[in-house]
């Protein structure tokens, strides 16, 4: 059994050491969720293992026989007139482990056509992004289990089309005393086919470490995820210095602190959430996402920007799951995800 984590454990690592240098890039998507639960509690891969068929898609390792001819549908009212939606079914087959299913569609709205000096001619084209997930997880034994999810990607801009392939690789580990942890490394792939383009778009890699803690008092799971695993450096540097980091007198750029830079690159990376299950039927769940709020807050008014939250209601036999993400201080999406088992309808 140890022989078998040394060997999952040693292969994250590599896949981390030779990926550590890509960028986010064309399929940034790939990181964005449709779940309601999985927005409220921060937007990353959730050390979290129950019956919830939305927490596989940042987390295969989660996948399990509970899922079983589950099926989920999600709605996201971002901004604008953008709107992204996706479906789920999970099946679980006794010797090969438990599968998931996922379609995701994001679509961006209609454009209008337009020449060099900005002149419309009054005809539009559609903007839209799309994924296609085969999920699995299997338990190893009763502590460990492991999961991939193979995905993919499709971008379609007006005439220009762009396919990307990708596997997910996920590890999940329960203590003795109800900790879990999950180590997930994401988009590990390549793209296949762009039409639009003389180079080959790079996938936004990512790895993720997660911990929760069910409370033996209380019905509160504490989470804490360390997110951007394979890159330490998230500072970024405003061109337009909109954080008055220039010198009025010299022009030069006035230096952070090495205790400054060290202290916000380590709290860029960790997002913190909780979730308190009121009875069997209703539960309350926050985020906070320090490096969403770094990346998106303005100085004139920051807000709430990195907080997220959101509720679930069990109503019958359906879970209905709503959550708002406060990504900018001029609106926050709305995501409304409903989940139900199809075994909860047969009669006993």
């Amino acid at each position: 059994m140890k022989k078998k984590i040394y060997v999952i454990l040693l292969l994250l690592m590599n896949i981390t050491a030779l990926l550590a240098q890509q960028k986010d890039g064309t399929y940034t998507f790939f990181n964005s969720t449709n779940s309601a639960r999985v927005a409220a509690l921060g937007g990353v891969s959730l050390p979290i293992y129950d019956s919830d068929i939305q927490l596989s898609t940042f987390n295969p390792s989660v996948i399990n026989p509970e899922m079983n001819n589950s099926m989920s549908l999600s709605y996201v009212n971002y901004y604008s007139d953008i709107n992204f939606a996706s479906f789920q079914y999970g099946h679980s087959f006794e010797k090969i482990g438990s599968f998931v299913g996922t379609i995701q569609y994001h679509n961006y709205g209609d454009f209008f056509y337009s020449d060099e000096s900005g002149n419309i001619d009054n005809t539009q084209f559609s903007v839209s992004d799309y994924a296609i997930y085969l999920g699995w997880g299997r338990h190893l034994n009763e502590r460990l289990s492991i999961g991939a999810n193979l995905k993919l990607g499709g971008i379609q801009y007006e005439n220009n089309t762009s396919f990307a392939l990708a596997v997910d690789l996920a590890a999940t580990y329960k203590t003795k005393s109800n900790w879990i942890f999950s180590l997930a490394a994401r988009n590990i792939g390549r793209e296949l086919h762009n039409s639009y383009q003389s180079f080959e778009n790079e996938l936004p890699f990512r790895m993720q470490v997660g911990a929760s803690k069910s409370l033996e008092h209380l019905p509160f799971t504490i989470i804490v995820v360390y997110d951007n695993l394979q890159k330490w450096d998230l500072n970024y540097d405003d061109p337009l210095d909109l954080e008055d980091n220039y010198d009025p007198i010299t022009g030069q750029m006035v230096e952070k602190t090495k205790i400054d830079k060290f202290a916000n690159n380590l709290f860029s990376h960790f997002v913190f959430a909780g979730e308190l299950n009121l009875g069997k039927n209703l539960s309350l769940r926050v985020g906070y996402n320090y490096g969403y709020r770094q990346t998106m807050k303005t100085p004139t008014k920051k807000g709430a920007v990195g907080l997220s939250y959101g509720v679930g209601i069990n109503i019958y036999k359906f879970k209905i799951s709503y959550s708002r993400s406060e990504m900018h201080i001029h609106g926050s999406p709305n995501y409304i995800t409903i989940t139900t088992n199809f075994n909860s309808f047969k009669k006993h």
